[in-house]
């Protein structure tokens, strides 16, 4: 399964033991036979969380100038705390009291979708605001202690990470264009967090790939998916790396030559699916290309497909 998955690394908050060794080693975080329950994971979401965020903003600011931010838009679905992490996160930046904050939560994969959206929202509205957007996904924290297929399949395609970005209404960057949502129908059990005692497991069933490639076949769907746009036209495809099956049935429904989604391909080989985060992953290795006519496209808890398109500003 490991091999198979099209995954090399997959990243964790959580540290190495004392002697080296993994979270699953003998003095490691899950040594225990009866994993640690959903407090213990939180405390550490609390402090971690924010940390890599704050981690990542300060990448971003070496490549854009984040003074006068207006708004913070934060996206996460791994974790739960109050104050949230986006009060945590604008007390560590220093930010002013007056910026106005948004956390979404629980949306899933498509979350970084929604945050950005959000963003392009708040910009169309009021062009002098400066929005930072951050995604943070700490999945490791749920690891289950199952044996059956479908759950280990899921536990085996997440890793940890975090992603910043800003939007503003310059011409840099990538230009977000009209987003677009849709749902396959009869699909809401193919993927879901379920709160337990013992973390947030997660349920992804080993249908979704088959039925996001029979949804793609059928032509209204494959529209609304694109945000009616003709797959022939599209110069960029920024899909959520998922997993490997989810992006083939992607190529495969649209056709797409192998190039098309190296972008998506090496996120996943190098991080694994990091949630909300996976998207600005690949977005952010594709925002100094030139393109006309992109698109941006994830799925999650629905089982539900949202993006929008862009194109180089």
């Amino acid at each position: 399964m490991a091999t198979r998955s099209g995954i090399t690394h997959r990243w964790s908050v959580l540290p190495p033991t004392l002697t080296g060794g993994s979270p699953v080693a003998d003095d490691g975080f899950y040594a225990d036979a009866v994993l640690p329950g959903t407090a213990a994971r939180m405390a550490i979401y609390a402090e971690a969380a924010p940390a890599l965020a704050l981690r990542a903003i300060a990448d971003l600011s070496t490549r854009a100038d984040l003074s006068g931010i207006t708004h913070l838009v934060v996206a996460s679905c791994t974790g739960f705390v109050a104050p949230g992490i986006d009060q945590r996160i604008a007390v560590a930046l220093g930010l002013d009291a007056s910026v106005e904050r948004l956390l979404v939560g629980f949306m899933g994969c498509y979350a970084a979708i929604t945050a950005l959206r959000s963003a392009r929202h708040i910009v169309r509205s009021d062009p002098a605001a400066r929005v930072l957007v951050v995604t943070v996904e700490l999945s490791t924290l749920h690891l289950q202690a199952v044996d059956e297929v479908e759950p280990l399949l899921a536990m085996l395609q997440f890793g940890d990470g975090a992603a910043a970005a800003l939007v503003t209404a310059d011409a840099a960057g990538l230009a977000i264009d009209t987003p677009f949502a849709t749902t396959l129908p009869d699909s809401d059990a193919l993927i879901r967090w379920d709160i337990t005692d013992r973390g947030f497991a997660m349920h992804l069933s080993g249908e979704v790939p088959a039925r996001i490639a029979a949804g793609l076949a059928d032509p209204g769907f494959a529209s609304a998916a694109t945000g009616g746009r003709d797959p022939r036209t599209i110069d960029a495809w920024a899909i959520h790396a998922g997993g490997r099956s989810i992006l083939d049935a992607v190529a495969n429904a649209f056709a797409l030559p192998d190039a098309a989604l190296a972008d998506s391909r090496a996120v996943l080989r190098d991080f694994g699916n990091m949630s909300s985060a996976t998207l600005m992953f690949v977005l952010a290795r594709m925002i100094d290309r030139p393109m006309a006519r992109g698109v941006a496209l994830a799925f999650g808890p629905g089982l539900v497909a949202e993006g929008f398109g862009f194109h180089s500003a």
